[in-house]
């Protein structure tokens, strides 16, 4: 099957809801409840042959199969490991998140988050597993992935070494939930070596389908803490974090007992009042269940016992359980870095706290059409996809005390974990944004070009462009429409985005793309039209029955190219020839006549004329960058999805289109318009086709 029938399959399964938390993708097409019934009346345990207990499971490098960290492992399933192994006890915890031998505290802090909130929590552990009933030695847990949920299933195999866990475990030795996830985790991932290192923002969001927000503590915004605490009120998960200058300095405890180069979650943030003055506090957790900060605020220090009892009571903290207090001027002093993670509607159940309103769309830069670069490419930019969004009211009760509309925007690149090793670096990616000019607001049928885009200053975009998975900032900006281009830093650069947009109040928002049109004009050409010196060579060129057929046509346009020395060309082919006897036989007999031929001249001089002022510094080719405003010249107007196939199709590898590839293009354009129009008879936009009618249609 071609990947463009891949993808408008696909297409067509997100409008039916399919990639939603209720409609998870299975993972590696692997059904869950299909495979336990499968083990169970066979009475076997499940063993996952998509991620098998054995050294490719665990990485490729450090954690590979000759590397010193993994010799004596052993995969144990829970059973092995103690008498009575349950999947969560007394509910899942904070405190159930324990660091072993992975560098995946960013992901264990996300972990500690996602257990504040049951319903979350459920979204990706699925209730209802344990070790008892109908125990199958098969478990799943649901991901956000680049939007869309999946559904992983794992076997219970897990890496030990001298008969413990070697990776994350529970306090609680009997309780497996946080190692099954870790590895499911993995196993989307590709290895559990692919897990070490990353922001804890990442595990945020492919637990939650959040959008993630950084902030550098340093120059934290004067409104932060209520920034915070706006977050917290939404439902939103923190995680912070101290920046290390070298790799001796990982997880090197300060003297007041911070962990640097640690992710530590976010819990709380709350306004109490010391002595008689309010003061503003931070909860956090540290993943490790221990190491607790030790200055002000921390457990038993001596600020609590000039706090009223009844707001201590209500701030519910506890001692040595790796969650602390500290002063929020503090926070921004010790830490350096905060992630927030803001939540879609669909994630909260709960009325007590405030939703985000959020769109999301998919996109892909290909090299000749759509990977423009960013706006120093001038030549590129403007082939970038667009997305316009209109902003109409205004945010309630603004954290800044200025009004506005808040919008967050991430920009996420694909499948960079994977890519880790193979060696492959990721993009550098960034977005501007632009105001709409008044004469096209309103509208999402179009393209804007260079006589807006390079000509105008965009009023917002990412601070910075950056080789990370993903781009996201916050942004205040008066109601009206904008339009917002994602991009890589260098033109030509191959990838594939998610842009997210999550706002306050409710918003349109769209694909901006032309519209799919074609101004077919009706050839009224009548042999008494025909000139009588185009006459006589058509008479020389046709031969004796005064019909040009497939091989006499090809014969004929290659050597009336070969003398334009200003065109580079390798012939014309003979599908081409065939799709214009095709497109313009009259009588059916499979050859062109004389008015028919005349027909084809005039189009091949108009496409010639348009041809030539595209290509722009005369290298006989036209870049592939310039079909879009060449095929709206020749009277087809297309998006960019029909832009990108065009060019897999007749651009070379170069990423150049020569006067045969452009004539073929455009003549199968015209062939193809006349077929639909043909089939919708109703004028709906839409035509039905049987199996007969479509494989007649998909062979001519």
């Amino acid at each position: 099957m071609s990947n463009i029938a891949k993808f408008l399959s696909k297409r067509q399964d997100r409008d039916d809801g399919v990639g939603t938390n209720e409609k998870a993708i299975p993972f590696n097409k692997q059904d869950y409840q299909s495979l336990k019934r499968e083990c169970l009346e066979r009475k076997t345990l499940f063993r996952d042959p998509t991620f098998p207990a054995d050294s490719e499971s665990l990485g490729y490098n450090e954690l590979g199969r000759y590397s010193f960290k993994t010799k004596g492992v052993d995969w144990k399933r829970p059973k092995e490991l103690c008498t009575n192994p349950q999947f969560i006890v007394d509910g899942a915890k904070r405190t159930d998140i324990c660091q072993g031998a992975l560098g995946d505290c960013w992901l264990l802090a996300a972990i500690a988050s996602l257990t504040l909130d049951n319903n979350i929590l459920e979204r990706v552990v699925p209730p209802d597993q344990n070790f008892t009933d109908d125990y199958a030695g098969i478990f799943h847990f649901q991901f956000w992935q680049y939007g869309v949920w999946v559904d992983v299933i794992i076997d219970d195999q897990l890496p030990t070494k001298d008969g413990k866990l070697l990776f994350v475990h529970s306090a609680e030795g009997s309780e497996f939930w946080s190692a099954l996830l870790e590895k499911a985790y993995a196993k989307l991932n590709g290895s559990y070596e692919a897990l070490s290192g990353g922001s804890t923002n990442e595990g945020f969001e492919d637990f939650t389908g959040g959008i993630a927000e950084n902030y550098e503590l340093s120059k934290a915004p004067p409104h932060l803490f209520k920034i915070i605490q706006k977050a917290l009120g939404l439902g939103s998960l923190l995680g912070c974090s101290i920046d290390i200058t070298s790799s001796y300095e990982t997880e090197a405890v300060t003297s007041l007992k911070l962990v640097k180069g640690h992710a530590y979650s976010v819990t709380g943030a709350e306004e109490v009042h010391y002595i008689g003055r309010p003061v503003q506090l931070v909860r956090m957790r540290n993943p490790w269940g221990q190491v607790e900060w030790t200055g002000p605020w921390s457990d038993n220090s001596n600020e609590w016992n000039n706090v009223l009892p009844e707001e201590k009571a209500k701030l519910g903290y506890s001692a040595e359980d790796g969650e602390f207090w500290m002063a929020y001027s503090d926070f921004i002093k010790h830490f350096s870095k905060l992630e927030i993670c803001n939540l879609t509607p669909d994630t909260l159940t709960s009325d007590e706290v405030g939703h985000w309103n959020y769109c999301q769309f998919e996109g892909n830069w290909r090299v000749g059409s759509t990977a423009g670069g960013c706006r120093n490419n001038p030549a590129t930019f403007c082939s970038n996809l667009q997305f316009v969004i209109k902003l109409e009211d205004l945010d309630d009760d603004p954290h800044d005390g200025e009004d506005g509309c808040t919008l967050l925007v991430g920009l996420m690149q694909k499948d960079g974990r994977k890519d880790k090793r193979f060696g492959r670096d990721m993009n550098t990616i960034g977005f501007a944004i632009y105001e709409v000019p008044d004469e096209y607001k309103g509208r999402n049928n179009i393209h804007l070009g260079p006589d807006v885009l390079l000509r105008t200053r965009s009023v917002a975009g990412s601070s910075t462009f950056i080789n990370l998975r993903e781009m996201s900032e916050r942004f205040k900006l008066p109601p009206g429409e904008y339009v917002i281009i994602p991009s890589t830093f260098e033109p030509h650069r191959k990838g594939s985005f998610l842009l997210r947009v999550f706002t306050e109040k409710e918003v349109a928002a769209s694909p901006m793309d032309s519209n799919i049109t074609a101004n077919l004009k009706k050839d009224f050409i009548s042999e008494s039209d025909v000139d009588p010196h185009f006459k006589h060579l058509f008479v020389q060129i046709a031969g004796n029955d005064s019909e040009v057929s497939v091989s006499e046509l090809q014969q004929i346009l290659d050597n009336i190219v070969s003398k334009r020395t200003e065109l580079k060309t390798d012939g014309f082919t003979m599908e081409t020839c065939r799709h214009i006897i095709s497109l313009l036989d009259k009588d059916g007999n499979g050859k062109l006549g004389l008015v028919e031929f005349h027909t084809l001249w005039i189009k091949i001089q108009k496409y010639l004329e348009i041809f030539k002022s595209h290509d722009t510094d005369n290298s006989g080719t036209m870049s592939s960058h310039e079909i879009r405003d060449a095929a709206k010249e020749a009277g087809f107007q297309v998006n960019s999805e029909i832009l990108q196939v065009i060019i897999s199709r007749y651009a070379n590898q170069q990423y150049a289109i020569d006067f045969d590839s452009f004539v073929g293009c455009l003549i199968r354009l015209e062939m193809l318009f006349k077929m639909f129009k043909l089939f919708d008879k109703k004028n709906t936009g839409k035509m039905e086709l049987d199996i007969l009618q479509w494989l007649c249609l998909a062979l001519s």
